[in-house]
């Protein structure tokens, strides 16, 4: 696998490097910033002297916001083109990420972390597609699985980033260590220069530019292929269930139900975003022999034996060799996402399309930690342990049943505005 690997980026052209590497970085470091809150959360509970459920309050106004992200920047990218729209995206998610570490009080931070909600939330749809409007139809499941995770990436980021400055950090004030963390964030800003200086425009937005079809976007527009995108926003709703039902209350989970130090946290978080990391590009890869649907369909499905070692044991290198398992079958599924949802997307509406399904899925599933939190409290007298594990196996099976059921469109044309069946 892997010659076959470099054998398909060597097999790209400058451009198609560029763009590919702008928007797996712009994801990447999105992700750093959003992760960062959920490694804090204990912390910033601490400071404002409330509790963890209260905290993660912020984790669903991001979530809740993002769908606006999606439409804005998605109508932008349609407008003004995907390059520059990805430029003013990466620089409003870092200004965000310093105003929430500036936050005075929780109520100023859950404010600014809804607005960095609508920052992420363009991000990923105009990236995916200028990424997949540029590289080649060949290769795509790969490219996919690699640009998706780019999640990951950024998670294992902030996970290395807190494991290792975090308990250095003693500060007060507003040097207090959970601020210095967000104020980090603002260093996806420098990705703006590189995408200024080396990443061209999609052939496909500008192939319309020629054509003189109008590069604009209207609700109409999706309302047009509305039985496509309420699919599609099921479909996202179950996966966003699933990452963000194992991720964003994990570090929380290690420090509370195993009583991991900060060090340990990160350490064990870094071995589960490898496995996820791992997990996105082999099935990503084995998607282009497999088919999209039925790579999810096994992918998710070979979560639910994962479930005892991740949750359920105790020592530390079992606890971190359960996390990439787990991670490893649930960014597997992932790792097929954009290109499947771009595959199944409109050429005319192809920046929002996805983008705007992908983020109602997040707001339909916002709700997540909180729910997790509240079910802990009121059951198991705060123990996240069997709640992670039912919403693994409950949300696992909805992803396999949804994939199956819905459309395959693998090898699809993305390098035109001319429009496919919905």
């Amino acid at each position: 696998m892997a010659s076959g690997i470099v054998h398909q980026w060597r097999a790209l052209t400058s451009p198609q490097k560029n763009a590919f590497i702008a928007c797996f970085l712009g994801w990447a470091l999105d992700a750093f910033d959003f992760f960062i809150l959920t490694y804090c959360i204990t912390a910033i509970a601490g400071d404002f002297h409330t509790t963890v459920e209260t905290v993660t309050e912020a984790l669903f106004w991001t979530l809740v916001m993002r769908p606006v992200g999606a439409l804005i920047f998605g109508a932008m990218a349609e407008k003004f083109g995907r390059r520059p729209t990805l430029m003013i995206n990466i620089i409003s998610f870092c200004v965000f990420e310093v105003a929430s570490g500036l936050a005075p009080t929780l109520g100023w931070l859950l404010v600014f972390r809804a607005l960095f909600g609508i920052a992420m939330g363009g991000e990923w749809g105009v990236g995916a597609a200028l990424a997949f409007e540029t590289l080649p139809e060949k290769g795509r499941g790969f490219f996919s699985g690699l640009l998706q995770e780019g999640y990951v990436v950024g998670n294992l980021l902030a996970a290395t980033v807190y494991g290792l400055v975090f308990p250095h950090l003693h500060g007060t004030g507003m040097l207090v260590n959970w601020r210095v963390m967000f104020f980090i964030g603002a260093l996806p800003s420098i990705l703006v220069f590189y995408i200024r200086s080396k990443v061209e425009e999609s052939p496909a937005y500008r192939s319309g530019q020629a054509k003189a079809v109008k590069p604009t976007i209207h609700l109409g527009d999706i309302a047009h292929y509305l039985p496509t995108f309420l699919f599609l926003v099921l479909l996202m709703t179950a996966f966003t269930s699933f990452s963000h039902g194992t991720q964003d209350l994990y570090p929380t989970f290690l420090q509370k139900a195993k009583g991991f130090a900060p060090a340990r946290v990160g350490w064990v978080s870094d071995v589960g975003h490898i496995g996820a990391l791992l997990g996105g590009i082999t099935f990503g890869t084995l998607s282009e022999r497999w088919g999209r649907r039925r790579s999810i369909v096994i992918a998710s499905l070979l979560a639910i034996p994962m479930i005892y070692i991740w949750a359920f044991t105790r020592e530390a290198m079992i606890v971190a060799v359960g996390g990439f398992l787990m991670q490893f079958m649930v960014q597997g599924a992932w790792g097929i996402v954009p290109a499947h949802l771009n595959e199944l997307s409109p050429a005319a509406v192809r920046a929002t399309f996805p983008g705007l399904a992908y983020q109602l899925g997040n707001l339909l599933s916002s709700r997540n930690a909180k729910f997790q939190t509240a079910l802990a409290r009121k059951y198991f007298h705060g123990d996240l342990t069997p709640v992670l594990a039912w919403t693994v196996a409950i949300v696992a099976v909805a992803v396999a049943l949804l994939a199956g059921l819905g459309r395959e469109a693998k090898g699809q044309s993305m390098s035109s505005v001319e429009d496919i069946p919905a």
